[in-house]
């Protein structure tokens, strides 16, 4: 007992006393991207306190070395005393604290520039700031779970929206850190709306002009976020933001514990497509509420925000959410039945149009999700843990309700994740899902799960999937041979240069590659913009004799028009469905089946 007794006096005296962290930011000058930070940490008795900036933002999984946007940084006590630091590593500021001086508050001060809308990391100007804590806010892990407040000083016209609590027009507050950094600040100016729902708030900022309809989009997102019992029992939030920034030049979404951010430019909005894309982005966003923010992989609880945090389960994270999110616009009759079947065609022909599903599985992908896949490399030789990710989870969903009779489906996997595990608390593991597919079906998918997610799958019958459901899926191409070679280019002053070439394709077995710069087929000019349409006149298997620039240097080679396959997917839903296919359609999407 005595034993138990000094060492929780001594864990007591190594624990830093319960006191807020103050943030404040200074916006007043904001038209060069700039705002002044100050950071109050409590005493503390240890000789020196280190100080750091995230090397990368959740739900975003690149490193980012978000310390770049720092300058001027100093350091004084809360009397003002100077003390004296120097750098640890890239994102780390190590500051000495003396002896007679271990008993102040550290007041840390930084300037920092904040010109990443894109990445959805900070940004600030004279209309607006967006403000993700990782990209702005420093820490110090002896503080990251107590206290902290913001405090932002802006122009008078500008109002703050944030996830978090505000105890006035423009503070906020939370309980750690870790709720700071997953609840981005939205100030400047903006267009707000307000509603509840089940005893839930939320709100909706815009900011930017654009061809949105406000209205319209408040009325489907009121919509959208009843659809959580769906999937999930319960609600992780009491209060949830959208933020919608109509941009220039930047697009994208990322989600967070309590709000999402959506860009997307300014004028893609308005036309029924356009109007789709951006709520199946919000409905991905708030799947995200649960599916990442409430349970996660066990590597990410909690983030390292200074390395990589490896997991093969990222697509569970992205893929399932891409998977679930057009689900929910059907279950809330934001989307119809034929939009859906259109969405899901398209994804089947992209599927067909990756190479790369014959070599890696998503298991890898998601542990490569960390380096950054691009070009030919991207598409010939590696899966996407959002596409792919998705075909997996749908493939998992089918097989579910096939081997339980429709009393299990894929929404029962992700509902006992978010009951099962809290991401504050623990994560979970590829031993986990298992375990859960066990419990719910009473068998072993260890099988399934090494032939299709620890290993590549070539091959997903799609046919037979619809099949069951009581669709068809039929290609164009299957009815009318169109020729077919491979690439795809952009306009250059010379000609076309490649940008892709896709493997085992005609071009591919040609012996093209990206950069090249074609400038003549059959002793005709590619430059002029009629190139594309020339060579889809060809007939499957003429020979063209290709012209093009390598280095600088010209070069030829015969290239044999081969035939375009899975191309024009079509996905429509059969007249007359048996009742078997009735009921497994119901199963898998909670609606009925149009020809029901």
């Amino acid at each position: 007992m005595l034993q138990k007794t000094l060492l929780s006096l001594a864990l007591a005296a190594a624990m830093p006393a319960l006191a807020d962290v103050d943030y404040q930011i200074d916006l007043t000058e904001p038209t060069h991207h700039t705002g002044q930070v100050s950071i109050t940490f409590p005493e503390t008795d240890q000789p020196y306190l280190d100080v750091k900036m995230p090397a990368w933002r959740t739900g975003y999984y690149r490193i980012l070395n978000l310390a770049n946007g720092v300058r001027d940084f100093s350091v004084e006590t809360e009397t003002g005393a100077v003390l004296n630091w120097h750098k640890v590593d890239k994102s780390t500021w190590r500051i000495e604290l003396p002896d007679q001086l271990r008993d102040q508050e550290i007041v840390v001060n930084y300037q920092i520039y904040a010109d990443l809308l894109g990445r959805r990391a900070r940004h600030i100007d004279d209309s607006h700031a967006y403000l993700d804590a990782s990209a702005v806010f420093m820490y110090a892990d002896e503080y990251r779970q107590q206290p902290v407040s913001v405090t932002l000083d802006v122009q008078d016209n500008w109002r703050s929206v944030s996830g978090m609590a505000n105890t006035d027009e423009h503070r906020f507050i939370a309980d750690n850190w870790d709720i700071l950094v997953d609840s981005p600040i939205e100030t400047g100016i903006n267009q707000l709306y307000s509603f509840a729902i089940d005893g839930r708030d939320y709100e909706v900022v815009f900011w930017g002009e654009g061809n949105y309809d406000a209205e319209q989009t408040v009325a489907d997102l009121k919509k959208l976020v009843t659809t959580g019992p769906e999937i999930w029992q319960g609600y992780p939030y009491e209060r949830y933001v959208f933020m919608i920034h109509a941009t220039s030049g930047a697009g994208g979404a990322t989600e967070h514990r309590n709000s999402t951010i959506i860009q997307r430019p300014r004028y893609s909005y308005a036309s029924r497509d356009d109007y789709l894309s951006f709520m199946s982005t919000a409905s991905h966003e708030f799947v995200h509420t649960w599916n990442v923010k409430a349970y996660r992989p066990a590597p990410l609880v909690p983030y390292d925000y200074q390395q990589e945090n490896y997991t093969e389960l990222f697509w569970i994270a992205e893929g399932s959410t891409s998977y679930f999110q057009d689900h929910l616009l059907l279950a809330a009759d934001i989307m119809q039945a034929d939009e859906y079947f259109e969405h899901l065609a398209e994804d089947v022909e992209r599927y067909y149009r990756k190479p790369g599903t014959e070599v890696m599985s998503v298991a890898q992908a998601s542990f490569e999700a960390w380096s950054d896949q691009y070009g030919d490399r991207a598409q010939n030789f590696s899966v996407n843990i959002y596409s792919e990710g998705a075909t997996i989870s749908w493939m998992l969903d089918m097989a579910l309700i096939e081997a339980t009779d429709g009393e299990v489906s894929y929404r029962d996997v992700h509902n006992q994740l978010y009951q099962r595990f809290n991401a504050d608390e623990i994560g979970f593991t590829s031993a986990d899902v298992l375990t859960i597919l066990k419990d719910l079906t009473g068998q072993s998918w260890q099988n399934w799960w090494q032939q299709h997610v620890s290993s590549p799958v070539a091959e997903v019958p799609f046919t037979e999937m619809l099949q069951s459901v009581g669709l068809t899926l039929s290609f164009a191409s299957d009815e009318q041979p169109s020729p077919w070679v491979g690439w795809q280019g952009s306009a250059a002053a010379e000609g076309v240069k490649l940008t892709r070439v896709e493997r085992d394709s005609p071009a591919w077995d040609a012996g093209f590659t990206p950069g090249d710069v074609i400038v003549a087929y059959d002793d005709h000019r590619a430059a002029g913009g009629r190139f594309e349409e020339a060579i889809s006149e060809y007939q499957v298997g003429d020979q063209v004799q290709v012209t093009y620039f390598r280095r600088d240097q010209l070069h030829q080679a015969t290239l044999v028009i081969g035939e375009e396959q899975h191309q024009g997917a079509k996905i429509q839903p059969v007249e007359k469905p048996t009742a078997k296919q009735q009921a497994r359609f119901l199963q898998w999407l909670n609606v009925p089946h149009p020809n029901a």
